[in-house]
């Protein structure tokens, strides 16, 4: 286990629920990804990320999907794309992602509590 953290650390991490709304193939990043926009509700508004998630999605099963994102990191520049969250997931046994989603639909900007 990793060093503990407080709560108050824990508060800061910003977590919503977004839906991926458009998904282009990124040939300019150095490792295959997509570049994805995620619906976060009116109060956020959409963004966009890049996700190396190509290995066990294809873009069209990911249209509609509803993730978990870091939507308060500022913005970064991959190549010629700026990503503005950061979409979570977990390492499979070969490195690869899979997307921490929900299991029940919800509203777009859902926060984790």
């Amino acid at each position: 286990m990793s060093n503990n953290i407080s709560w108050t650390d824990f508060e800061k991490v910003d977590l919503r629920v977004g839906t991926i709304l458009e998904v282009q193939d990124f040939p300019r990043a150095k490792k295959p990804a997509y570049q994805l926009k995620i619906d976060f509700g009116s109060e956020i508004g959409t963004l966009q990320s890049s996700a190396q998630i190509t290995v066990h999605y294809r873009k069209e099963e990911l249209i509609g999907k509803q993730i978990v994102a870091v939507v308060n990191f500022p913005k970064k520049q991959i190549a010629n794309f700026f990503s503005e969250c950061l979409v979570t997931g977990f390492a499979d046994e070969h490195g690869d992602i899979i997307l921490t989603s929900v299991d029940r639909k919800l509203p777009n900007g859902s926060k984790l509590s």
